[in-house]
């Protein structure tokens, strides 16, 4: 990923969901990081903690079970307070649960399915 990757909210959930689904979430995290340090103040965290899911499945591809689990803890809280009115049809409710559930089982070796918008 370029360091000047520049794109809209909904082109960037589309090509970090493309990269998760092909079982490349650290390039869906570079994604994520680019939109979450271009956002409005106001979207900050919420981006933040996509890309921290993201960057939490990747010490869970590279046999990292202890870090991956502190990452998605942490990115479920960054998340929550954004389940209610969650912009651009991100499904803020299925990722925390996504992430709690994957946080309390970091050894799991099952492919991750992890859907970015509603």
């Amino acid at each position: 990923m370029p360091d000047d990757l520049r794109l809209a909210p909904e082109a960037a959930l589309r090509e970090a969901q493309r990269l998760l689904d092909a079982d490349r979430p650290f390039h869906a995290h570079e994604v994520l990081e680019a939109v979450w340090k271009a956002a409005p103040e106001q979207e900050r965290e919420l981006w933040r903690g996509l890309a921290q899911v993201a960057v939490g499945i990747t010490h869970l591809r590279r046999g990292n079970p202890k870090g991956a689990a502190a990452l998605l803890t942490r990115a479920a809280d960054r998340l929550e307070p954004f389940a209610a009115g969650p912009p651009y049809e991100i499904d803020v409710a299925g990722v925390v649960r996504t992430a709690r559930a994957l946080a309390t089982t970091p050894e799991t070796t099952a492919p991750i399915q992890l859907q970015l918008t509603a």
